[in-house]
């Protein structure tokens, strides 16, 4: 058996991959900015020397503080972007596609696919199939396993 389906990447438009590495990338820097101010703050509880001079240099325990309410500052104003993209978006599919109920009889769903009727059935029956992709992620073949 080939690859899964999901492990093609050549299945997807180049604008979904290109997303998708962005999405990585900025998720990587704001898992970066969030760690950096803990590694600094451990060094400095930990007794590093150099972390406690750099510290008295920048202020102390004050300094320290007003970091710290920048820091969770951000983290709100973050989470309130992402909040308000998720409810963009979540209103933004309800307006542009309002679910449809569109009954399709078995002979369209088999056109669709382009598969036969009978392998349909014989899936609908069956607890477990196994589906055979192409390149182009077509189904190629279906096999059913295990009848209820």
């Amino acid at each position: 058996m080939k690859e899964y389906i999901i492990n093609a990447p050549q299945l997807q438009s180049l604008r979904k991959r290109i997303s998708a590495l962005l999405v990585w990338v900025v998720c990587w820097i704001m898992w970066i900015y969030l760690l950096v101010p803990l590694v600094t703050l451990s060094s400095w509880v930990l007794g590093d020397k150099n972390m406690i001079n750099e510290m008295r240099w920048f202020g102390g325990y004050k300094s320290l503080l007003e970091l710290m309410e920048i820091y969770v500052v951000t983290l709100l104003v973050m989470a309130a972007l992402w909040l308000c993209w998720v409810l963009y978006r979540t209103l933004r599919s309800r307006v542009m596609h309002p679910s449809a109920h569109k009954v399709v009889n078995d002979a369209e769903l088999c056109a669709f696919y382009q598969v036969k009727t009978g392998e349909l059935q014989q899936c609908r029956d069956a607890a477990m199939i196994t589906v055979y992709f192409d390149d182009h992620g077509h189904i190629v073949h279906l096999d059913p396993h295990i009848n209820r």
